[in-house]
């Protein structure tokens, strides 16, 4: 999916979760008088202030995820930083608003609007009279036309990621005078605005070769608050500075230097005072909320507890007698005084000085991050679960039916978002988040969790508990996706593919040896998250089905009739001689933490329907391609943005597969692989109707019907956590919104009490 302001449309996809089959569809809810979208879970936390608060010059040190391959935001190897290049540099004719809603850029663009819609629509952008692009020139109808025969898919010369919308435009003119830009399109569609946002000056667009390879490592003419003034892939870092040519605004700042730092490191490099801006993990955040704690106004030393020991986290030392000079005597005197010989007294400073190093060290690591506040809201991004519905057990979609009926979602999204302190409420929609216009939920569409039926729906597919099990010759013992195992070092036995990225997934690592986290119960964590270690096991088998070969099953010889506990496993099902038991795939990287809480969780869900789980944890290089987009999983968990343009950017994530020429499957998107000729209807008339009522109805009754198919389950929007240096403005956080980068900037002295008086040395 696409997100205006978040990140390049190039590189915003989803999967897709459709399947065939006719299916009830109960009444949505947007047919109420009440509106169905809601109202976004968590605003952005920025620390918004006044421009005339915020004081001129300074650099922002921010810290991102790596130095891109391109600046061009429209070829396939874009990822997040080149989005948050292309913000800062150039144009965008419609920004995302606080609920996730595209709104006119009165920078850029004066208005804009559907002047006709027959015999075709035509749209005439009105463009503001001072845009001019860094060398001078006049943004106009050539620029536009230049990025439509770049994008439009009808020269194969451009490598382009994409050309949904700039598919449908038939010509593009210049209007009444050179301000004005005249597109006309020759088949109606209704996400117009998606389109020239970024918009490139035709230097880049031109011809293929500069489009290709002309803004990779930087781009010469820009037209925004900054422009770019280096790329330095050996320092690891995007330098920007102030546009001289720039119409709107001044920058409060002189520069930006996006920095690349993994996310483990990001804690010692705000310590080392290297940073002002980090998306952090939650044992960060909670450093830094420690960091923070009360201290005595007048002297600054902790506050002390009930008993006259530092309050915990103070970072005070609690060692005896003197903390200058005179150490040693008064630690011997104490030593000898409470009945130690001088011997025992001469160990007792050694481990107390050693304690008063740490403590020393930790209270200056504690004063470092004082410096900083955590700064949260909710991504414009979910968690879902896919379901493999190419083959196997859940090709079937009773199955798939069965596994979405078993998972207490709101309990999921407890897990992850709860102990950050953010809303926990699950995602009701495939195709927007809670606020945008076109959310409802439509989750009623699959049912409530219901473990009976769940098991019904499994009895029905011929999966029936407590059956024996054989073992076949060759070892195979239970039903699911074709196994290809991996070490944890991406060595696979039977000849799986290598090298990968996640998208929309920051690749962490966990811990446990049998499918399960050792820290299931502190409540799950954020994905992103650092949690110090590399978990490279795989291959882990839940309980269920773990007498099976013996054609037994847990609580087979309880008395008939006999209730299982509450909460119980319920007896593995089978079907043919072969347990159910699915491939779980997750990444097992540093930071994956959050994903592998919600799969165990998942998996003793489903336990208790006898469905058996095998987690296989892979190393993030292989996850996404070699594992997820080529089919080789059965459950999988990863996160996508949502997208102010859902006709346009879900269509190629939940539409059905088509063989291609040479026999294989085109899945576009949709790596679950399963689709209906329903949904694509619904779509392509959502994206064909200006009526803007019209088209939510449709994307709705789309999103119901993906709900039944089952083929994936959202949810939780993700948590978003920043570090952010406590004398920043205007930046943290955003939720939503699109940055506005020219206001954002370090408070002037004062203008925020005492806390404003400690603005680093620029």
């Amino acid at each position: 999916m696409s997100h205006v302001g978040v990140g390049p449309r190039a590189v915003m996809r989803s999967v897709a979760f459709l399947t065939a089959g006719v299916l009830a569809v109960p009444a949505l809810a947007g047919c109420s008088s009440e509106d169905p979208s809601g109202k976004p879970l968590a605003a952005q936390d920025v620390a918004a202030a006044a421009r005339a608060r915020v004081a001129d010059g300074g650099t922002l040190r921010w810290a991102v995820d790596s130095v891109p391959d391109t600046l061009n935001a429209f070829q396939s190897d874009a990822d997040a930083t080149t989005a948050r290049v292309a913000q800062a540099v150039l144009p965008s004719l419609y920004r995302m608003d606080e609920r996730g809603r595209p709104v006119r850029n009165p920078d850029y663009l004066e208005s804009a609007k559907v002047v006709e819609t027959e015999p075709k629509q035509v749209v005439v952008y009105k463009l503001n009279q001072q845009a001019v692009w860094s060398d001078g020139r006049e943004i106009g109808a050539a620029d536009f036309a230049a990025q439509w025969r770049a994008l439009s898919g009808k020269d194969t010369a451009y490598w382009t990621a994409r050309n949904a919308g700039y598919d449908r435009i038939e010509k593009i003119e210049r209007g009444a005078n050179d301000l004005e830009v005249k597109v006309t399109f020759d088949r109606p569609y209704a996400d117009w605005k998606s389109l020239f946002t970024p918009l490139y000056p035709k230097e880049v667009t031109g011809t293929p070769d500069a489009f290709n390879d002309g803004a990779r490592r930087g781009i010469e003419v820009t037209a925004g608050p900054f422009t770019v003034k280096k790329v330095d892939t050996k320092a690891d870092e995007v330098v920007l500075t102030g546009n001289p040519r720039w119409w709107g605004e001044p920058a409060k700042l002189d520069k930006i230097v996006l920095r690349a730092v993994p996310r483990d490191e990001r804690v010692s490099e705000l310590v080392a005072g290297e940073l002002d801006l980090a998306e952090i993990d939650p044992d960060t955040a909670e450093q830094v909320a420690r960091a923070a704690a009360p201290r005595d106004a007048g002297t600054g030393t902790p506050l002390m507890g009930p008993d006259g020991t530092p309050a915990p986290g103070s970072g005070a030392s609690a060692l005896p007698g003197p903390q200058g000079g005179s150490a040693a005597r008064a630690l011997r005197s104490w030593a000898i005084a409470n009945g130690s010989d001088e011997e025992a007294a001469e160990e007792e400073i050694l481990a107390r000085e050693k304690r008063r190093k740490a403590e020393a060290k930790a209270e200056r690591r504690r004063k470092a991050l004082s410096g900083f506040e955590v700064r949260k809201s909710l991504e414009p991004a979910y968690t879902q679960l896919a379901l493999n519905g190419a083959e196997g057990p859940l090709a079937d979609e009773r199955v798939r039916r069965a596994v979405a009926r078993a998972l207490d979602r709101e309990k999921l999204a407890e897990a992850v978002l709860k102990p950050l302190g953010l809303p926990a409420e699950p995602v009701g929609s495939h195709l927007a988040l809670s606020g945008q216009p076109a959310y409802a939920d439509g989750s009623g569409a699959l049912g409530e969790q219901d473990a009976k039926e769940a098991r019904a729906l499994l009895a029905d597919a011929g999966w029936v508990p407590g059956g024996p099990v054989k073992k076949s010759e060759d070892g195979e013992k239970a039903a699911g996706a074709e196994k290809s195992e991996d070490d944890g070092d991406g060595k696979k036995s039977d000849g799986g593919d290598e090298g990968t990225y996640i998208v929309g997934e920051d690749g962490k690592d966990g811990e446990g040896t049998d499918g399960k986290n050792k820290d299931d119960g502190e409540g799950g964590r954020e994905e992103g998250e650092d949690t110090g270690g590399t978990d490279q096991e795989s291959g882990e088998r839940h309980s269920s089905g773990k007498n099976t070969a013996q054609g037994g099953a847990p609580g087979a010889y309880a008395p008939k009739g006999t209730a299982a506990p509450a909460g119980a496993a319920a007896a593995p099902v089978a079907k043919d001689g072969k347990a159910l038991t699915l491939r779980f795939v997750l990444p097992s990287g540093p930071g994956s933490q959050a994903l592998r809480t919600v799969a165990d969780r998942i998996s003793d869900m489903l336990e208790k329907i006898g469905i058996g789980t095998e987690i296989t944890k892979v190393p993030d290089e292989s996850y996404f391609k070699d594992h997820v987009a080529s089919g080789e999983y059965d459950l999988a968990l990863y996160s996508w943005p949502a997208s102010a343009f859902p006709a346009t950017d879900a269509r190629p994530i939940y539409a059905k597969p088509v063989p291609a020429a040479d026999g294989s499957l085109n899945v576009a998107q949709n790596y679950t692989r399963v689709g209906t000729d329903q949904v694509d209807q619904l779509f392509d008339q959502a994206m064909g109707t200006l009526d803007e009522g019209k088209a939510r109805d449709l994307l709705r009754k789309a999103d119901s019907r993906i709900w039944a198919a089952a083929g994936s389950v959202p949810l939780y929007q993700r948590p978003q956590l920043v570090a952010a240096r406590e004398n920043l403005a205007n930046a943290g956080a955003f939720g939503f919104e699109t940055p506005v980068y020219e206001d954002m900037g370090f408070l002037k002295k004062g203008a925020r009490g005492a806390e404003a008086s400690a603005s680093p040395a620029r």
